[in-house]
């Protein structure tokens, strides 16, 4: 609400406004966490603690005064709960809806782990006055955080155009880099670790230019000396001890949930020592050596990852966010997913690309459906295909996680936009069961499929180039991966949202085959049923709400997977023939899309499209690929209008209360689970990180928490 002398914001204004009514939904994983043995409830609990530890260090890779933040919020919300300190407020003069309004906006903070949000990285602040928090926190019991308010107060409500959204070279902010640097100095260090075969090396870091010198802050619990290299002329520093103390923490739980793992489980137990040398020194090979552990420890009753991962919030492309995760695998559920795993070899075969596009053997990957206990970082996704490492993936595989108690959340009251009332009512009835064959679908065989070329180490090939020809020129394989290379890297920032929506074109591509339908309980006799009709309206409507997330100023977008929607709703758009179309204005703007074109026309441009996708991956041709790309991409003026419309009719994303874990006098361990509401969000973070508690000497360190090396 606001006060009634202002006028209502905009619709480009509400972007930067705490969402209104955010659907904050309980992440329930009460009977998978029962259904656990007591050693096995204490492993989870340590890898929980860690976990929540290690998270702390995206506070500061979200902005510069998101740590300071979240201690002050967490010092206020500790000394009184919600409804003591609404009554002391009141008492002050400050209306209930200014009370409301910033407790929203302390629950949409804890959610998002920092004051830009997860899902499309632009900044919101709080939708009431600053004089009304200054006005709460006076009235607070705890009458020193006056003078910690005063101090950011002005950072929290700054909407220049510098900082609406993370971005480099004055399109937005980025806490994993100097302000200042440019894209040009990032990538002189990028190819000095290439040059050292050390591409993946970037993931648990930030880049900092301290005078001439470029110190690569490495994420570790020991503060090694630093090593300086000089890189034709260039001085690069590598420098330990980057969120020190939060890595000391994850890798002390991690030590501790070794006690608790089963000695005949190897990977596991292996995965866990080389996590603990990967937090505690920093190395990236110990991390991969953990990755490697891990996707072969097949089945577990308690599934975790742990690191520096998905590299979506780095505009640059190659530094990765921590996130954590502890969950428990639903087996019945998993074996729709196993079922397709086993028949994974055939349905790849029907990808629209020659063979020798694909790997030489699919590497057969654990697929399980997970109820999450934890989900440490900035969000929570719907699945995952991991690890990120491309040699790893390439020569052992990967895994794939369907969350469920994450699919199953998602909030009942989002009002359905841009369909018709006929396809709004097929929207409700199917889109839970059409997103789960997606989802499927997209992580094992989208982000499973495709062959990177690349020359080895000793100079070999890892394909024929006498005999394997590029489909689109007729000639001999002429680019590739060279040894130190990395697809993401290569690709640069364009490369998460790439292969997202290649993964989603595989998606949308296969859903439509009967036998994998079929695994999903869907039998129907008619060619395009409404699971299917369902799934394409999902992608080609999420393309049009990807215009929330692009910033016309810039040409720009702040989401990956929304960025790779747009590109297929473009390539359904242009396949013509009256398969897709965006009709009406306004609320009644809308997707028309003609199901009995979707054989035939859709798949059709479909194929094409990611056939050439994964053609100019696997090729590592970065000019072809790009270029391509950024057509699909761009928003032409006939669409960019419908923007507006988007914007007025936007939904909030969900925010998740998370479970609080905690050990007993007698070492059992306990779930705790704070309500679904913006109360709830704030009191799990207090319990969580409680001074009695193993997390409560973490947050007070967060006063001094922000750009490597501390002054």
């Amino acid at each position: 609400p606001q006060s009634s002398d202002k006028m209502a914001p905009t619709a480009e204004e509400e972007l930067f406004l705490t969402p209104l009514k955010t659907p904050i939904c309980l992440l329930d994983a009460k009977e998978a966490f029962e259904g656990l043995s007591a050693d096995e409830k204490r492993y989870a609990h340590h890898l929980t603690q860690g976990c929540w530890a290690g998270a702390l260090a995206c506070l500061a890779q979200c902005s510069p005064e998101s740590p300071k933040l979240f201690l002050l919020l967490f010092k206020l919300f500790t000394a009184d709960t919600p409804a003591v300190l609404q009554e002391a407020s009141g008492k002050a003069g400050v209306p209930e809806v200014e009370f409301e309004a910033f407790l929203q906006f302390a629950s949409v903070f804890f959610g998002n782990m920092g004051n830009y949000l997860s899902f499309g990285d632009t900044k919101f602040v709080p939708r009431c006055e600053a004089m009304s928090i200054a006005s709460i926190i006076t009235a607070s019991s705890d009458k020193t955080l006056s003078a910690e308010w005063d101090a950011i107060s002005t950072a929290v409500f700054d909407l220049s155009p510098g900082v609406k959204q993370m971005g480099l070279e004055g399109n937005g902010i980025s806490t994993y880099y100097s302000p200042g640097i440019t894209e040009a100095e990032i990538k002189v260090v990028q190819d000095f670790l290439q040059s050292q075969n050390l591409g993946d090396q970037a993931y648990n870091t930030r880049l900092f230019k301290d005078g001439g010198v470029y110190k690569l802050a490495v994420a570790s619990a020991e503060v090694k000396p630093s090593v300086t290299h000089d890189f034709n002329g260039t001085k690069i520093e590598v420098v330990y001890g980057d969120h020190a103390p939060f890595m000391k923490v994850l890798a002390d739980s991690i030590a501790q949930a070794i006690k608790s793992a089963p000695a005949e489980r190897e990977h596991q137990v292996e995965m866990l020592k080389q996590y603990v040398n990967a937090f505690e020194g920093g190395d990236i090979n110990a991390h991969k050596d953990s990755q490697r552990a891990w996707v072969q420890d097949k089945g577990p009753p308690v599934e975790t990852n742990i690191g520096f991962i998905e590299s979506y919030r780095d505009p640059f492309g190659v530094r990765g966010e921590f996130e954590g995760f502890v969950s428990v695998v639903n087996r019945e559920q998993s074996r729709k997913f196993q079922t397709l795993v086993d028949n994974a070899s055939r349905f790849i075969e029907m990808l629209p690309w020659p063979k020798d596009f694909e790997k030489d053997t699919f590497l057969r990957p654990d697929f399980t459906s997970l109820d999450v206990v934890t989900f440490a970082s900035s969000g929570i996704p719907a699945g995952i295909n991991i690890p990120n490492y491309d040699d790893i993936r390439q020569d052992l595989g990967f895994k794939n996680v369907s969350l469920g108690n994450v699919l199953s959340a998602a909030s009942p009251s989002e009002k359905i936009t841009f369909c018709t009332p006929t396809d709004q009512e097929i929207f409700k009835e199917w889109r839970g069961k059409s997103f789960e064959v997606q989802v499927a679908i997209h992580e094992l065989l989208g982000h499973g499929s495709g062959k990177l070329m690349k020359k080895n180490e000793d100079g070999s090939l890892n394909f024929d180039q006498d005999k394997v020809v590029h489909p689109y020129t007729g000639e001999k394989i002429s680019t590739f991966y060279l040894p130190g290379e990395t697809w993401d890297a290569k690709f640069g920032n364009e490369s998460s949202s790439y292969e997202e929506c290649r993964a989603e074109c595989v998606g949308i591509y296969l859903c439509p085959v009967p036998e994998i339908l079929s695994i999903f309980g869907h039998n129907y006799p008619e060619e395009v049923p409404d699971v299917v009709y369902c799934n394409w309206l999902l992608m080609a409507r999420a393309g049009l709400l990807g215009l929330e997330f692009y910033t016309p100023e810039s040409k720009t977008w702040r989401q990956a997977h929304m960025q790779g929607r747009f590109a297929i709703l473009r390539v359904m758009l242009e396949a013509g023939e009256g398969l897709c179309e965006i009709k009406g204005e306004g609320e009644g703007l809308h997707i028309a899309l003609d199901r009995s074109k979707i054989m035939t026309v859709g798949r059709k441009a479909v194929g094409e499209f990611l056939g050439k996708l994964n053609v100019y991956k696997s090729t590592a041709d970065v000019a072809a690929g790009l270029a391509m790309y950024k057509h699909y991409t761009s928003v032409p003026d006939d669409i960019l209008p419908f923007r507006q419309a988007v914007l007025e009719q936007k939904q909030p994303r969900e925010v998740f209360v998370q479970a609080v874990s905690k050990l007993g006098a007698d070492g059992a361990a306990t779930l705790s689970f704070p309500e679904a509401s913006p109360a709830g969000m704030v009191q799990s973070f207090v319990d969580r990180f409680a001074a009695s508690g193993p997390l409560g000497a973490l947050p007070p360190l967060l006063a001094s928490c922000g750009p490597f090396p501390p002054k």
